[in-house]
This record gives C-alpha cells, sequence and structure tokens, in this order.
C-alpha cells in the first residue's frame, strides 16, 4: 500500500482607433475613411522577475512539451518521471510544485485533488509564447487568483493574424521519431469578419515510450535494458473564437484532452527487470473558459474570466500483472467552477488603483473506501495600487482568501480558513537615457491543503495547516542597443533571492506501514541566484541569438536543530544548474543548439554518499529548411536530441532515453 497510495497520491495587446473625416470641400461633398485598428505589442517596464519563450524560439528548441521548454528558464527545476509518457511537473526556487500557478489563456489551470498540474500534456504546436513570473505580473489588472501564487507560467495560444483579403489560414503537421512516436497536428484559422476569427487546433500523439537505456547495478556493473510500460495515445483537441474592437479583447476557449499510458514506474538497482510495472492510467481533461478585457474610458478598465472544467482519472494496478503491487481500481472526477472580475480605475497619469474578487467550487467523487466525498468554495479578493514616476514604479496589493471545505462526513470536514498575505514591488530606473533597471519584490502566500492532503482514504490529515511562503528578492535588467553594429542587443538579467516554506506537508509512514499520513513538518530556507544573458547579433546574411542561463541554489532543510540532517539540501534541488541556447539562421535554413546541466544533488533528506547524484547534461540539436510552394511553405526539421548519449535520471530508477530523434513536416498555407 505504501508505494502504490503514493503512486495514486502522486502580451497584453492595446488597439487604437483612428476614424478620420477629410474637411468639408468647396463642393460640399464630405469623405469618410473606414475605421483602421492598429495592433502593436504591448512594451513595458517589467517590476517582477520574468523569463519569456516566444514565437520562432519556442519552435526551434527541440522539445516535446511545455516541461521542456521550460527547463531552459533559471532557476526551474523539472521532474520528469521518464520519457515522453511520464509525469512532469515544474518547481521555481525550491518552493515546490504546489506553489507554482500555471495559467492558460490568462486562466488558471486547476487540480484540486493532489494540486499538480502535468505540463506534458500541453504541446507547443499552438503554443505563442511562455513566460514564467517570480512573484506576479507587473499589471494590476489581472484576477485575484494572479497575486495567489509564489510563481507563476503563462502560456499563451496562438492568435490568429490575418493580411489583406485572407480569410483562412492552415497548417497541416507531421513529426515521427524514435519509439515508434507519430504526432500529426492540424490547425485551421479562419477570419469570420474584420473583428472576430475563430481556430481550430487538433494533435494526435503515439508512442511505444520504449527505449534502451544503461542501469548500473548496486554491485558495480553495467546491464541494458528496455523502458517497458511506456507507452502512450492522446488525443489533444481546441476551439476558439476571438473578437477585438477598439475597446474591446475578447476570446473564448474549449479544450479537450483525451490519453490512455503506461506507468513505467521505478528501475530497481537491486533487482532489475524484476517488476513489470503493469500500472495504467486514463485521462480525461476538459474545459470551456473565456476572457474579456473592455477599456470603457480612459479612467476605468474591467477583464472579466469565466470557467468551467471536468477532470476524469482512472488509475488501475493490477497484480495478476505485476506480483510487486496489490489490486488499484480506482476512478476520480472532478469539476471546478470559476469567474473573476477584475476593475482598474486610473486616477492620474501616476497613479492607479485595481480591485478583483473571485469565485471558485471544486468537487471530488471517488470510489475509494470511505471516501468522503469533499467540496470546496473559495472566495478571493485583491486591492492593489500602482505609482509611476519617470523613473521609479511601485505596486502594492493585499489579498484576502475565504476557504470553505465541507465533506460528508462532518467530522472530518477541515472547516474554514481567513487569511491576508501582502505583496511589494518596486524598480526605479537609475539612469534616464540608459536602459537599466533595478527592482525589489516581497511577497507572501500560502497553499491550501489539497483533497487527497486533507481527505484521501487512511492518508488524509483534516488538521493540516496551510504551507506558508516568505519571498524577498532584489534584481537588476540591463540592455543594450546598437543596431547598426554585428552585436545589435544584449540583455543581462540578474536576480539575488532569499525564500522560505513554513509548515511544509510532507507524508509520513505510521505505525502501520501501509497507512501513511500526512503532517506539517518542514521549514526550508532557500538562498539563491539566477543569471541570464541574451545576445542577438547580424553577420552578413546571417543573423545569431544566444542565451546563457545559471542558477545557484542553496535550499537547507532546517526543521529539526536535533536532526543530523539539519541544515542539508533538500532532494532534488542541484547546487548549479544551466543552459545554453544558440539559433542561427541564413535565407530558408535555420538550426539550433541547446544544451542544459544539472548539477549534483541528493536524492533524499539524509545528504549520504548512498543518496548523492552525478551532474547530468544533455546536447540537442535540430535543423530546420523552409520550402516555398505555389499554395503555401513547406518547412521540414531534422532534431536530435541527447546528442552524446548521456544516461541520466531526472528522478532516482527513472532513467531518461538515450539518444533518439524526430523528423517534423509543417505544411502552411
Amino acid at each position: 500500500m505504501c508505494l502504490t497510495a503514493l503512486r495514486a497520491y502522486a502580451a497584453h495587446t492595446y488597439v487604437c482607433e483612428e476614424l478620420t473625416d477629410e474637411p468639408l470641400a468647396i463642393d460640399s461633398i464630405t469623405h469618410a475613411l473606414d475605421e483602421v485598428l492598429v495592433v502593436a505589442q504591448h512594451s513595458t517596464r517589467e517590476i517582477a522577475p520574468v523569463q519569456e519563450l516566444g514565437g520562432g524560439k519556442l519552435r526551434r528548441l527541440s522539445v516535446y512539451s511545455v516541461a521542456d521548454a521550460l527547463r531552459y528558464f533559471s532557476g526551474i527545476q523539472i521532474k520528469d518521471y521518464g520519457g515522453i509518457g511520464g509525469l512532469k511537473t515544474v518547481n521555481v526556487r525550491s518552493m515546490g510544485s504546489q506553489h507554482v500557478g500555471v495559467f492558460y489563456d490568462g486562466v488558471q489551470l486547476g487540480n484540486a485533488q493532489n494540486g499538480t498540474i502535468d505540463l506534458g500534456r500541453f504541446s507547443l504546436d499552438n503554443m505563442e509564447s511562455i513566460s514564467l513570473y517570480n512573484g506576479q505580473k507587473s499589471s494590476i489588472l489581472q484576477s485575484a487568483k494572479d497575486f495567489a501564487s509564489a510563481s507563476a507560467v503563462y502560456m499563451r495560444t496562438r492568435r490568429p493574424v490575418f493580411e489583406g483579403s485572407e480569410k483562412d489560414h492552415w497548417n497541416i503537421g507531421m513529426k515521427a521519431g524514435s519509439f515508434d512516436t507519430y504526432n500529426p497536428s492540424l490547425l485551421w484559422e479562419h477570419r469570420l469578419d474584420s473583428l472576430v476569427s475563430s481556430s481550430v487546433s487538433a494533435e494526435y500523439m503515439t508512442t511505444s515510450g520504449r527505449y534502451p537505456f544503461t542501469l548500473r547495478k548496486k554491485d558495480g556493473y553495467d546491464t541494458t535494458m528496455v523502458r517497458q510500460n511506456g507507452d502512450v495515445e492522446a488525443l489533444r483537441v481546441e476551439a476558439a473564437l476571438f473578437g477585438r474592437t477598439a475597446r474591446a479583447d475578447w476570446r473564448t476557449k474549449v479544450y479537450l484532452y483525451d490519453s490512455e499510458r503506461g506507468f513505467p514506474g521505478a528501475a530497481v538497482r537491486e533487482s532489475p527487470g524484476q517488476f513489470s510495472h503493469q500500472d495504467r492510467q486514463w485521462d480525461t481533461n476538459a474545459f470551456a473558459q473565456g476572457s474579456l478585457h473592455y477599456d470603457v474610458s480612459d479612467f476605468y478598465s474591467v477583464q472579466m474570466l469565466a470557467k468551467y472544467a471536468y477532470d476524469y482519472l482512472h488509475y488501475l494496478s493490477d497484480p495478476r500483472l505485476d506480483v510487486s503491487t496489490m489490486y488499484i481500481d480506482n476512478h476520480f472526477r472532478q469539476q471546478e467552477s470559476y469567474a473573476s472580475a477584475a476593475h482598474l480605475f486610473t486616477l492620474t497619469p501616476w497613479w492607479s488603483i485595481a480591485a478583483s474578487t473571485d469565485i471558485q467550487y471544486n468537487t471530488l467523487a471517488a470510489d475509494l473506501t470511505d471516501f468522503v466525498f469533499p467540496t470546496r468554495l473559495t472566495a478571493l479578493a485583491s486591492a492593489a495600487s500602482s505609482l509611476e514616476w519617470s523613473r521609479l514604479r511601485m505596486q502594492g496589493s493585499l489579498l484576502y482568501t475565504h476557504v470553505n471545505d465541507h465533506t460528508r462526513l462532518e467530522s472530518a470536514n477541515a472547516g474554514t480558513l481567513r487569511r491576508v498575505t501582502p505583496t511589494l514591488l518596486a524598480s526605479w530606473k537609475p539612469l534616464e537615457h540608459a536602459d537599466w533597471n533595478l527592482r525589489a519584490l516581497y511577497k507572501k502566500v500560502f497553499r491550501m491543503p489539497t483533497f487527497n492532503d486533507l481527505y484521501y482514504t487512511f492518508i488524509g490529515n483534516a488538521n493540516l495547516k496551510p504551507e506558508y511562503t516568505t519571498q524577498y528578492n532584489l534584481g537588476t535588467t540591463l540592455t543594450l542597443h546598437n543596431e547598426g553594429s554585428v552585436l545589435q542587443r544584449l540583455t543581462l538579467q540578474a536576480d539575488a533571492y532569499y525564500n522560505t516554506v513554513k509548515d511544509k506537508i510532507i507524508a509520513m509512514p505510521t505505525s502501520n506501514q501501509f497507512r501513511w499520513t500526512m503532517i506539517n513538518l518542514g521549514y526550508v530556507e532557500i538562498r539563491g541566484l539566477d543569471l541570464a544573458l541574451q545576445t542577438e547579433w547580424a553577420l552578413g546574411a546571417t543573423r545569431h541569438t544566444g542565451r546563457l542561463t545559471y542558477t545557484f541554489q542553496k535550499a537547507q532543510d532546517m526543521t529539526d536543530e536535533s536532526s543530523p540532517w539539519y541544515g542539508g539540501q533538500i532532494p532534488y534541488i542541484p547546487w548549479h544548474s544551466g543552459s545554453l541556447v544558440y539559433s542561427g539562421d541564413y535565407r530558408q535554413w535555420a538550426w539550433n543548439i541547446s544544451f542544459i546541466y544539472t548539477g549534483e544533488r541528493y536524492e533524499s533528506v539524509a545528504n549520504i554518499a548512498e543518496n548523492h547524484a552525478q551532474p547530468w547534461y544533455t546536447t540537442d540539436c535540430s535543423l530546420s529548411h523552409t520550402l516555398p510552394l505555389s499554395i503555401g511553405t513547406l518547412r521540414t526539421t531534422l532534431e536530435i536530441n541527447n546528442l552524446f548519449n548521456q544516461q541520466y535520471e531526472v528522478v532516482q530508477c527513472y532513467p531518461m532515453p538515450g539518444i533518439n530523434g524526430r523528423l517534423k513536416f509543417g505544411l502552411t498555407i
């Protein structure tokens, strides 16, 4: 029960309108010009630390999903449980994956059951940009939930852009690669009229997930094995409507993801190949959401969000197929309803205030023994203010959170919780004519225990307290421009931070090893440094970009002074990590080389030799060619991942693939 239970537990854009009437001529005839919409990317001086990948940079990376792309950000740790089909979660600055808010087209993705979002199920085919904010966005016109996370990942999907008389865009893609991977995709964009457009995106992916890996046994010799039960079959379908007027910007979206996959399980060094790991999981995730941004006047703007989501999970572990496990055949059904309204008042050119209110209702049903069928009503309210002078910007906000749980068994109810948490941000530009900014951040937030933490049968603890995080950040960004030289742009970003996590929720065994329980036991202190250097340069007809990131983190477990492991590095957090990405293009050719490094770390709170994990690194490369055709363009890309066939594990006993390749074809009409 111990292992199997833990397995189951486990730009903005601005729009201007120009209406021009010619003056009356002598013959008194009036000529009226048609309405003109001018769209420009909003540029702002960010107060909070932010990293972004978008457009061509995303397409050039040799990555399968959003989780793979996030590895190129500093301060990030991705937990990858093996290959294409493995669970992928993100941890920012060592505060835990459940402190990371994940937003999809402006609305947060939720999982009240376990609090984690599997980023492996989000494709890059329809993605316009991915941004990572430490703290929160610089805009104060945002939902209350935007204020409620220690860090946030924002995924924005592609919005149709038409030129002239264009009415339709088609993008037909096919990817085939190692491990019997086949991945066809289709994108259709249609202009309904001058202000409204639609988009339909569909993608199917199948893979056997079978790849060879080298395993070093405890007695010292290596053996080669093939990863088993890592197959995946998944379908993703999205449809969206987009509208834009001179003062309003709205979009609606429906999303469906349906998959069946195997869980390859851990590769046990003492007995390689003994456990067949035949666990299976079926997922259906669907949601419908909408957003509206409306500038009512120069003084007042409003943003409204709404969403309904349904998630189904079926987990099967059958001892008739795998004698190492016990029988589990569980079905979970989640529902979420969410609405938000945010208001911005521009009192003066230098002073704005905002207020937002959110309401969310979650339910969870399961066929577990003695399950209490919890529901949760969450209400959030925020108040924020922004002051901006010529070279100084300041923001402050207060977030009020009210959470009320209800269960069928009243004695198991966690009750009602009310909290107020603050945030302060500041940015200063020391020199008027230099693109150089200094910034500071203080933020205190908490996360509620999940339904699994509180109510999972034989494991949950209804008396759990929330986890609290406190963040301090000092940073700077310097950008140099020189369009006429070889080095056209250079941006340096540096941030030093100190974070704490209090009342960390962990799983502990009871007197019965088959029954675990959740307790508040942890206190962690994190000290870190994030560096990022980005360059753009031109040599003749070729253009080049480079991005270098480095992270140092000292994340210490300070829970128990009497423990021999007091002050040790927490599991899976390396002291040193970084990435290097180089891209170039020449006429119809484009190429990309990327390198990721993760330094030594420990796989347990006990920082001893037996738990020491060696550093690992991977090198990926790609080459693309664009061929103009009479009906459009054909883009062909060859990718080689893990070029030097490194044998490594992101999570202990979950080996990752060695060298592998992928060939992509994309026809744009």
